[in-house]
């Protein structure tokens, strides 16, 4: 029995995605819930699995077209095997079956990486489930010398073939001048395109400004290597910074309001809970998963939250759930030795924090010179709603929580 195989019903706010990759062509044969093709939209990338045993018969929307939600991409075959695939499949020549079985199953992921770096995914091998490549996969071969692999494929021919015709094999191995300027021209993926728009569009249509301060980090570290491993042992989650600074963002917003909240037209909505988008870096670019109802979340509960969402987002498994809201939004540029930076507001929210590296400078204590583990903190904000005193408090508030960490067990 044929049965469509459609685009996922996207949400609201994603108006229509692009085919990825097929994970089978016409005539494979498909074991139910087998990925068959990624759906990559503005947010996250979309799996479409088989509804069945048997076998995908027709590719209808190839790799590159846009689709629109809940539209026909391909005609699946219940039931059928590859022995009794549709007549177009059976005519082929003998030699593309084992061609189709031969081509490597690249997870999105593999693919992009593959690609940046100019790479044959014949020569990966794939760990993954059903011989698919894996971004690791990809790593390891890069790791393992994988420039090296073509060259058995020349060694391997025939000896008779060689001592027949030995310009072509001249030709075929002709080296790349050093004086030859390589371009590569690639695609920008919807979510690069979708964060390009975003933060044009945060500079264009607000009133953006960045008001920066210091903090002293050592209260903090001292608290963290002093309970960092019952803390382990106990939730069986690490202690990192991030919790802390997520916990001091939710008491700052609390005792300020309207740093919470954004405008909408001529209305000022402000939010009576914390949603906190914590900025991610993955192989697809920049998403910023939402941890909800932060204020009711302990420091256990938001470390094991960012740690999902830090695998999720490398595997591209973050729902579209995931990722939208948020009324307040957190980047690290710290974790790659950013000192300093501006960061750009996440629309329609009024305000983001930025963290930097923490390093460690001369500072004047009580009269006295001290060498204190110090990081610039950076908040950016809607001016149109924020005004510099508000800002600067909370800049203020967060810095007194973080130097004093008791102060947000005593509510003072």
């Amino acid at each position: 029995m044929a049965t469509e195989i459609k685009a996922p019903t996207f949400p609201e706010s994603v108006a229509d995605g692009t085919v990825a990759t097929w994970h089978k062509q016409p005539g494979e044969q498909c074991h139910r819930d087998e990925l068959l093709v990624d759906i990559e939209t503005d947010k996250v990338v979309l799996e479409v699995v088989a509804p069945a045993d048997g076998v995908l018969s027709e590719i209808i929307k190839p790799e590159g077209e846009v689709v629109l939600s809940s539209e026909v991409v391909g005609i699946f075959q219940e039931g059928a095997s590859a022995g009794t695939a549709p007549a177009e499949a059976s005519a082929t020549p003998a030699s593309a079956p084992e061609a189709i079985k031969e081509e490597p199953i690249l997870n999105p992921a593999a693919r992009r990486m593959a690609d940046e770096k100019g790479l044959d995914p014949a020569v990966i091998p794939g760990t993954g489930k059903g011989g698919r490549v894996t971004k690791e996969d990809v790593v390891r071969h890069v790791e393992g010398g994988a420039q090296g692999a073509p060259a058995p494929a020349v060694a391997a021919t025939p000896a008779v073939s060689t001592a027949a015709a030995p310009a072509p094999q001249v030709e075929a191995t002709a080296p790349v001048f050093a004086g030859e300027r390589v371009e590569k021209r690639v695609p920008m993926t919807r979510l690069r395109a979708k964060v390009a728009e975003r933060l044009v569009q945060a500079q264009q249509n607000a009133a953006m400004l960045t008001t920066f301060n210091e903090i002293n980090m050592k209260p903090v570290m001292e608290l963290r290597a002093q309970y960092k491993d019952a803390f382990e042992k106990r939730h069986g989650v690490r202690l990192g910074f991030m919790s802390f600074f997520v916990k001091a963002c939710v008491e700052a917003l609390r005792r300020h309001p309207v740093v919470n909240a954004s405008i909408d037209g001529n209305d000022i909505v402000y939010h009576g809970y914390q949603d906190i988008g914590v900025a991610v870096s993955s192989d697809r670019g920049l998403v910023v998963p939402v941890l909800r109802n932060t204020e009711d979340m302990s420091l256990a509960d938001i470390e094991a939250k960012i740690r999902e969402f830090g695998k999720k987002a490398m595997d591209g498994k973050l729902g579209i759930d995931e990722m939208t809201g948020g009324t307040f939004t957190i980047s690290n540029g710290g974790v790659f030795g950013s000192l300093l930076s501006t960061p750009i507001l996440n629309p329609p929210q009024s305000a983001i924090l930025g963290m930097h590296k923490i390093q460690e400078r001369p500072m004047a204590v009580n009269g006295k010179v001290e060498i204190l583990p110090m990081m610039y903190l950076a908040l950016s904000y809607d001016h149109r709603l924020l005004d510099g005193k508000d800002a600067v408090t909370f800049l203020v508030t967060i810095k007194e929580l973080l130097e004093d960490p008791a102060r947000m067990l005593l509510d003072v």
